[in-house]
């Protein structure tokens, strides 16, 4: 690297070495940060000599990096963002602290993906999915997913995996070629989990026709549009792979949305040459990603946290969650988005039948689509208080963002 590299990168691992010293943080926002402010193209210079996969998604993007991190390590070292600080300062930074490695997977942020692709130059990006999230500060998902298209256009060496279960992805993943203009489709590799919520793609992104579904299979009523064949797919408690041969997929991380997480990793990763085979029991080793899905034991009660942050992984959180009693914390910070109006997208109605708590900084809107539902509830003020009010066993804990962060703060920041 450039002597202003090398300075900028020392420099960003010192800096997030004394955030984690002084307990600020984890680093890895800080480090990149000043990096960044010494040498603007740090991330390009620490991209350089390494093979790279970038995800990007609304849902799911820590949990596949971390999934996919483990698959492509059984070819050698890894360097990953894995506490989510999934834009620039964050992705330069866990490249610093890495240091020289082969290999890099990173999560990105949906709205920071065609930046990252010409400063990193990937071999592979994967695209898990577009769904509507903190609308008072992001985009509709239809321009989110023309951002995309318009990025993979400049793009046309890199290798795509992407959802063939979501239309807007689809649509996204699949532009036009012009040969005039030497521009040839992107090489992409199909996936399918299953989709559970279609609230954002009943509308063509390609003609603005209605969205048809039958089954696994989608289509448009006024255009080409429809659901490619995916080359993996989740078929029981396994994977298909392109070949047809399956893989039992064995989790330490819960419900069916994580299994279609383990099949994009292994795709992901059989994009650098890993069989499944090898790959695949590496995806037991995750146990928890920056705090979700951890679980910790206090006075008695076993503590699953789970993140939801938009109304497609609040119904994800519902599947996850065992029938146990549960508490529910939202808050309206700058990173959560200031608009909780999200929340009467989402039904509650699998939450009927158990004790349900309710706390955070907006607990009362909260309480309010609660009772909408017909979801019996009682407020507590503080995390402790919830813990306190159920009976010994599992506590099961459902919040967003901010909220998340200031539980796991009070359980000592698990991982």
């Amino acid at each position: 690297m450039p002597l202003r590299a090398k300075v900028a990168s020392s420099v960003s691992r010192t800096a997030a070495a004394l955030s984690r010293a002084a307990g600020r943080g984890d680093g890895s926002v800080i480090g990149g940060w000043i990096g960044l402010k010494i040498d603007p193209d740090l991330l390009a210079h620490l991209s350089a000599g390494r093979a790279i996969a970038l995800v990007s998604g609304t849902n799911g993007k820590t949990t596949t990096t971390r999934l996919s991190a483990a698959a492509v390590g059984v070819l050698g070292r890894v360097a990953t963002n894995s506490f989510g600080a999934n834009m620039p300062t964050g992705h330069t930074s866990a490249l610093a602290k890495a240091g020289s490695t082969p290999y890099a997977v990173l999560e990105v942020d949906e709205h920071y993906l065609a930046q990252v692709l010409e400063a990193t130059e990937p071999h592979v990006v994967a695209l898990l999915n577009l769904s509507r999230d903190q609308l008072d500060r992001a985009k509709e998902v239809a321009m989110m997913a023309q951002l995309w298209r318009a990025a993979l256009v400049r793009h046309t060496d890199v290798r795509v995996v992407a959802n063939a279960d979501d239309p807007m992805v689809v649509w996204a993943a699949t532009p036009p070629a012009d040969p005039a203009q030497g521009v040839r489709p992107p090489h992409v590799t199909w996936f399918s989990a299953g989709q559970r919520w279609h609230d954002d793609s009943w509308v063509c992104p390609e003609c603005g026709s209605t969205i048809q579904r039958s089954g696994e299979q989608w289509w448009c009523t006024g255009c080409p549009l429809r659901r490619p064949d995916a080359q993996w797919t989740v078929e029981d408690d396994g994977v298909l792979d392109p070949t047809g041969a399956w893989h039992k997929v064995t989790l330490q991380l819960p419900g069916k949305v994580n299994l279609g997480n383990a099949a994009t990793a292994l795709a992901v990763a059989a994009e650098f040459g890993v069989r499944p085979v090898d790959a695949v029991s590496r995806l037991h080793t995750v146990s928890s990603v920056a705090g979700r899905y951890a679980q910790v034991d206090r006075d008695g009660r076993n503590i699953r946290l789970l993140l939801a942050k938009n109304p497609a992984s609040w119904l994800e959180a519902f599947d996850m969650a065992d029938e146990a009693p549960t508490l529910l914390s939202i808050n309206a910070r700058d990173p959560d988005g200031l608009d909780t109006s999200w929340l009467f997208d989402v039904d509650f109605a699998p939450l009927r039948g158990r004790q349900v708590l309710i706390t955070g900084d907006r607990a009362y809107d909260l309480a309010v689509r609660l009772d909408v539902n017909g979801v019996p509830f009682q407020h507590v003020r503080a995390f402790g208080e919830a813990v306190r009010a159920v009976p010994p066993g599992r506590l099961e804990v459902i919040a967003n963002y901010t909220a998340f962060q200031d539980i796991r703060a009070e359980l000592d920041r698990v991982n």
